[in-house]
């Protein structure tokens, strides 16, 4: 057992040492085994290219940098334009929908229209109106018309109860003066006047005094039916003030009932493109309702800047512009203006900084710019609002 494991304990041995030898770099004959072996030279093109690669990092190192310094760039921005919400000025049933979502319309197209009988029946309702104020207005004419007849006719008989009032005094005075006149020629007793002349006299006065009472309870009444007829007439006026009210009236809920009529046809009010389309026919609607959205072929590009990037931008400067989803396309812009505050003071809840929990954020600065030339026009439908973009602004 000692034996066969001495045995195989050797020929291990031996084993290892001719691997060993053969592993071992040949040398060759006469030669100095102290030397170092020899360097492999470098090839021409492999260091060419290694320049050449050293040469295009440090080109396009300056490239960045100068481009850094001449530019304030951000991909912070997108494609905005008007979008105007389209609803319902009355409430009713939706009787057609003239139009499909993504459609082209021009302005004042009839979108979607309303049920209009119950506003027609309106109309010919402020119309029946008219026609009653118009009526009650020519009977208040009329009604004027023979109030001042009448006041006239009052006036006349005023004025010859008056002469007769001045008729009768007249006669009276003389039937006094000759009443007078009798009793002092009686009183002289030379007979040219006797007593019976006297009793004439008195009468003759009498009745002339009673004439004259009758002729002014008369003058009186006359005035009386002066008033009478002032009053009419006053009355008649009123009446006349009231029927053209009435015609006022019902010519402005004619006008608000035509005007509602109008309304039952709802129209597109610029020239766009119909998006977020919400109704159908048959569909109850209420005033004030959105039905749809009209984004309008006119864009701008709103860039959200960092507040730290605005110290060099102001109006007029020139911006290129890359919209993603037009990566062929190379535009150009200018800043036409730039927002009086942070993003965030128009938020709908601004942070408040003041609760004690402060963290300083970069504030971003919306800046509108707009697009040079005939881009808008020269890319059509292709430009869509909402699209992204890296806008580049030059400031050196």
């Amino acid at each position: 057992m000692s034996t066969n494991t001495a045995t195989l304990s050797a020929s291990d041995t031996r084993s290892e040492k001719t691997v060993s030898s053969a592993r071992e770099p040949k040398i060759a004959a006469g030669s100095n085994s102290s030397q170092p072996p020899a360097k492999r030279r470098r090839s021409p093109v492999r260091t060419a290219l290694l320049v050449g690669l050293v040469a295009a990092v440090a080109a396009w190192g300056i490239h960045l940098a100068l481009h850094a310094y001449r530019y304030e760039s951000t991909d912070n921005a997108y494609v905005v334009g008007h979008i105007h919400q389209i609803s319902a000025q009355e409430s009713g049933q939706i009787q057609s929908v003239r139009v499909e979502e993504n459609q082209l319309v021009k302005a004042g197209e009839v979108l979607a229209e309303l049920d209009p009988q119950e506003f027609t029946i309106a109309v010919e309702k402020a119309r029946a109106a008219i026609a009653q104020a118009e009526a009650q207005k020519a009977s208040s004419a009329a009604a004027i018309s023979e109030a001042r007849a009448g006041l006239e006719e009052a006036k006349a008989r005023a004025a010859q109860a008056g002469s007769e009032v001045t008729q009768i005094a007249a006669q009276l005075e003389l039937a006094r003066i000759n009443f007078s006149r009798n009793e002092q020629l009686f009183a002289n007793n030379n007979g040219a006047a006797t007593r019976a002349d006297i009793d004439n006299a008195r009468a003759t006065r009498d009745a002339t005094e009673a004439s004259l009472a009758a002729a002014k309870a008369n003058q009186a009444a006359e005035a009386s039916v002066i008033d009478s007829a002032l009053a009419s007439q006053e009355a008649a006026r009123a009446q006349a003030d009231a029927a053209r009210a009435n015609a006022a009236a019902a010519q402005a809920q004619l006008q608000e009932a035509q005007r509602q009529l109008a309304h039952t046809k709802i129209l597109a009010p610029a020239d766009g493109r119909i998006g977020a389309k919400a109704v159908e026919p048959g569909n109850h609607v209420v005033a004030g309702q959105t039905l749809f959205a009209l984004a309008t072929p006119d864009a701008w590009v709103v860039a959200n800047f960092k507040e730290t990037q605005l110290a060099r931008m102001h109006v007029g400067q020139k911006v290129d512009l890359a919209i993603d989803a037009l990566p062929e396309e190379e535009l150009t812009g200018h800043i036409e203006s730039l927002s009086p505050a942070s993003g965030a003071q128009f938020a709908l809840l601004p942070p408040d900084n003041a609760t004690g929990n402060f963290n300083k954020v970069v504030q971003r600065v919306p800046v509108k710019i707009l697009f040079d030339g005939d881009a808008l026009t020269r890319l059509g439908d292709r430009v869509r609002l909402g699209f992204s973009v890296v806008v580049e602004v030059r400031i050196r």
